[in-house]
């Protein structure tokens, strides 16, 4: 049995329906029952629901599910890129259906974003481009100061180089390096990926993620190219966690285990969050000592225990219904009412999100997820201090379908949010700004929940032998530009939603 869905279960809601399966009263002609009125009023409405952040443009993206939003400045022009998930659509600009790719946007009026083009998966057996990243040239030690590059995830079978000087003609140059298979048996994620990824233009080290060629014993392993000179890449190492490289000994992961998700590389160090959604892992490295390799070592990048232990620093383990999606430091952090501590008043931290959107998680089906603010003053010992997530109620976001919880926080650095929001992706409840002030007790300050529109696919699950297909929000990921605009992407193909903050949370971060 099918729940109903569309306009029928839009109505049985406005209409007073704590489930939609119940019948609601339909008035007797030439009556207006004040249920009635009060959901024509209602209906009148087409606001969302929101707090302190207001919606000023949207774009549908071709209805292509949606993964990473980049924005990257282009002199006085902003240019949002888009990642999408695997799928195809029609190209509105060409005529033609096109596997998924990469969409480029100029947002520079962030009220009236213009498709640019949209840049296909290379090659047959590739379909998705989930993640990018951007560099000028400038910014390389050995790049071309005239040009702006950019890498991209092509499927989940290789990773390419474009010129993206033009954005509206992004030129392949080369591809960096193809996948290889996983050495453990085929799961429901396939035997090879690519996933988040990480570009740092002042050394031009890139942190790419993905399946070596050699048989490792997860889908997801960091593979590190010297990309300083962008037409020449350099392959540096493969690295993952003890136990998973090839030739262990040790058992294989879970079938649905994959491996690393994000790296989060700033300064020296690096944070690696492991397995996004459950039997998460947090690792901290020292970046010189990784880039380096064991001196001890015979082969010091080889992938032996000794040699993917030595750059570590901390290692936290979760328990099994959380998970490491994202691992965002926040430094020299002042905490409120510790003025008068001689010690410790300043500390630093880790925004962590355990991420929701396994299918079990549809409809509440599976534990919640959570952010967490993890201390690592001293590093070598990080502990949780304190959780934020957003109430099942008002909202009702079991019951209204797809998937409730968090994704992940915005990438993006800015001197305004940087100790003061975190922006988090909530899928159904929408985007949501939580202030982090006080990082022992984090508080939502503003929220946006779009709309699905007639894009929006349905999410299917079964509870209690009863199957519901809903058609709901599923805000997949947010990001920021330097002017503090807020870039939201939908995975139920909804499009782009490009906010600003209002009110409370607009002065919080201290924008004009």
């Amino acid at each position: 049995m099918r729940g109903p869905t569309g306009a029928l279960a839009t109505i049985m809601l406005l209409l007073g329906c704590e489930s939609p399966l119940e019948t609601a009263a339909i008035p007797e002609a030439g009556t207006q029952a004040p249920v009635a009125m009060a959901a024509a009023e209602q209906a009148e409405s087409t606001m969302p629901p929101s707090r302190n952040m207001r919606l000023l443009g949207h774009h549908n993206l071709q209805g292509r599910s949606a993964y990473q939003p980049i924005v990257h400045r282009y002199g006085e022009r902003r240019i949002l890129f888009v990642g999408h998930h695997g799928g195809e659509a029609r190209n509105t600009l060409t005529g033609n259906i096109e596997v998924n790719g990469l969409s480029v946007l100029d947002v520079t009026d962030p009220t009236a974003p213009e498709l640019l083009t949209h840049v296909p998966a290379t090659g047959p057996e590739a379909n998705g481009t989930q993640h990018l990243q951007v560099c000028e040239g400038v910014s390389l030690p050995n790049g071309d100061p005239e040009k702006t590059y950019l890498i991209r995830t092509n499927g989940r079978v290789s990773y390419e180089l474009f010129d993206a000087t033009d954005p509206a003609a992004p030129i392949f140059l080369l591809t960096i390096a193809e996948t290889g298979y996983s050495a453990r048996p085929e799961s429901n994620r396939g035997t090879r990926e690519t996933h988040k990824m990480q570009w740092d233009c002042q050394s031009g080290i890139a942190y790419l993620n993905g399946t070596p060629p050699d048989g490792w014993g997860v889908t997801r392993i960091l593979q590190v190219f010297d990309m300083g000179r962008p037409e020449e890449p350099r392959h540096i190492r493969d690295f993952g966690l003890e136990g998973w490289q090839p030739d262990s000994d040790e058992p294989f992961p879970a079938p649905n285990v994959a491996g690393l998700h994000q790296p989060f590389v700033v300064g020296n160090r690096m944070y690696l969050g492991y397995e996004s959604g459950g039997n998460g892992v947090l690792q901290i490295l020292d970046r010189d000592k990784f880039l380096s390799g064991n001196p001890e070592a015979e082969d010091p990048f080889a992938p032996t225990p000794e040699n993917l232990l030595y750059p570590q620093i901390a290692r936290l383990d979760m328990p099994s219904y959380w998970g490491v999606h994202t691992a965002k430091p926040v430094y020299d952090l002042t905490v409120p009412d510790y003025d008068d501590n001689l010690t410790f008043n300043v500390r630093d931290f880790l925004i962590v999100v355990s991420e929701a959107g396994d299918r079990p998680d549809l409809r509440c089906q599976a534990g919640r997820d959570v952010m967490f603010m993890i201390d690592i003053t001293e590093e070598d010992k990080p502990v949780p201090v304190s959780t934020f997530q957003v109430p099942e109620e008002p909202g009702d976001f079991c019951n209204k379908g797809g998937y409730f919880g968090p994704h992940s926080v915005h990438d993006a650095f800015h001197p305004g949010f940087d100790k003061t929001l975190a922006l988090l992706s909530y899928f159904n409840a929408g985007i949501r700004a939580v202030d982090i002030r006080n990082p022992f007790q984090p508080v939502e300050v503003a929220y946006y929940i779009p709309e699905p529109n007639e894009n929006s696919i349905e999410l299917c699950t079964e509870v209690n032998g009863i199957e519901y297909c809903d058609r709901v929000i599923s805000t997949n990921n947010v990001n920021i530009d330097d002017r503090g605009y807020i870039y939201a992407v939908d995975r139920s193909n909804a499009g782009l939603h490009v906010l600003e903050l209002t009110g409370e949370a607009r002065e919080i971060v201290g924008l004009d």
